[in-house]
């Protein structure tokens, strides 16, 4: 019997593994801290409010670490928000809810959901009145997560995969909004249900003009739920379980458990946040040219060429067209922008960042607009004026007075066109001679208006990251 007060020996080691993992911990989140304001890594130029948004920035990250590393695991799989309003990032839609849930992809299983409203999916007129469906839904079963080594170096080619891809356009759904999806390996003999697969090869060609076949097997699965009109799209309701597991007690939590989240948090957590500043820096030349052809790949009050979802965007919606810029704007001035869709995406969203790539301010603010919310123009054109203050204009687009800031078109095609993409176009105007270089029939607001649209854009913010 071990003596009193004294702790035996197991009890011993597994407090120091634990200090040990704690200690390493909070080492990585010194490391993150450190990216707010080491020029080495990348950060904004620092301003006060550029610095406080960083440590809020370094902050939320910490909190996804937790929300990954703590929760779920691949055998007792569920959704946890991989972005929301206390962890904007990676130039996130403010449209969209992001949820991801880890699996083993040599494992089968099955997730049970159910949404409100659906017609809209099948391609008829959404309901007038009533709860509906999210306007769009994909789910995705990539091979790895974006930014956890720490590196753009992984954005290497053939380094990850969607294992496969269903989106509601192509779910199969009851009558009473409820759907059933099967992920596993390989699919059954006979199953003609929602399935996606979870372990797939692709062979590509190398430089040297020889080919090589790699198989992937999906880690998680990724899931976005788009809304349009935010007054009445509802969030789904979700279970995903290990087919093998449904039923099952967990294994009891261990010291080797514990101190494994801790160093998966930490490490996480300055990973992440390291990828994303050197993302900004050098993949999109947010601060510069930097692989020296005179451009940069985001321009400043401009916009680049539309561009798939790929490595290139770190990955992405994979049924989403990008474009983007940065604007840059004096007090007394504001950006015209259009958007031009020869052909009609599923989905049109447009929505500013802040310069640590976090969406501004978007429920007590109009920071975004989609093409539900937004006026449109007779030929389908939707034309936004950018700004630091409300020209009254229902089209503003508000930069909350960041004088700088990331802009981010999204459309999204379930079956991409392969000529006629989308494109945007930018061009800076004195603030006080915006009339002169709008239509007449621009559409104006009250701030009466104003106030009515914020209120919608507050109530809808809470349901959907709601906590109750």
């Amino acid at each position: 019997m071990a003596d009193a007060g004294k702790p035996d020996a197991a009890t011993q080691a597994a407090a120091e593994e634990l200090r040990q993992a704690w200690d390493e911990l909070f080492a990585q989140v010194d490391a993150a801290r450190d990216a707010i304001d080491d020029p080495a890594l990348w950060p904004p130029p620092a301003t006060p409010r550029n610095l406080a948004e960083g440590y809020r920035y370094v902050l939320g990250f910490l909190y996804g670490s937790l929300a990954r590393g703590l929760g779920p695991t691949p055998e007792n799989p569920y959704f946890v928000r991989a972005i929301q309003p206390l962890n904007r990032s990676t130039i996130d839609n403010a449209d969209a809810i992001y949820l991801a849930a880890p699996i083993d992809g040599n494992h089968a299983y099955i997730i049970r959901g159910r949404a409100g409203d659906t017609r809209h999916w099948r391609g008829e007129a959404p309901i007038a009145h009533g709860r509906k469906a999210p306007h769009y839904v994909i789910f995705e079963a990539p091979s790895g997560y974006s930014g956890d080594s720490g590196s753009i170096r992984e954005m290497k080619p053939g380094s990850r995969i969607n294992c496969s891809v269903l989106d509601c356009t192509g779910l199969q759904v009851e009558a009473d909004g409820r759907f059933e999806i099967l992920l596993a390996p390989e699919k059954p003999a006979g199953y003609t249900g929602n399935f996606m697969l979870t372990r797939a090869s692709r062979t590509r060609t190398l430089k040297d003009g020889s080919s090589e076949t790699r198989e992937y097997v999906t880690r998680m699965v990724m899931l976005r739920e788009l809304f349009y009109d935010w007054a009445s799209e509802d969030l789904l309701d979700l279970f995903i379980y290990r087919a093998d597991k449904l039923g099952q007690p967990i294994s009891h939590y261990t010291p080797e458990a514990a101190a494994d989240q801790m160093r998966q948090i930490g490490r996480l957590t300055r990973n992440q946040v390291h990828f994303w500043n050197e993302f900004y820096a050098i993949t999109l030349e947010a601060y510069g040219d930097m692989n020296g052809d005179g451009q940069r790949f985001m321009p400043r009050n401009d916009f680049n060429k539309p561009n798939a979802a790929s490595l290139a965007t770190a990955g992405g919606m994979s049924t989403n067209i990008y474009c983007g810029g940065i604007y840059e704007l004096a007090e007394d001035e504001a950006l015209i922008m259009e958007l031009h869709q020869p052909v009609e995406p599923y989905y049109i969203g447009f929505h500013l960042g802040n310069m640590w790539g976090e969406s501004i301010e978007f429920g007590s603010a109009q920071s975004s607009l989609n093409a539900f919310q937004a006026d449109r123009e007779p030929d389908g054109t939707l034309r936004y004026v950018i700004a630091h203050r409300d020209p009254g204009i229902a089209n503003w687009i508000d930069t909350t007075g960041h004088p700088e800031g990331y802009m981010s078109v999204r459309w999204a095609y379930p079956v991409k066109p392969k000529e006629n993409l989308p494109w945007a176009t930018a061009r800076v105007v004195r603030f006080a001679e915006l009339d002169r270089h709008l239509p007449p029939h621009t559409r104006r607001v009250t701030p009466e208006e104003r106030r009515a649209a914020i209120a919608v854009r507050q109530e809808h913010v809470q349901r959907r990251y709601r906590q109750h």
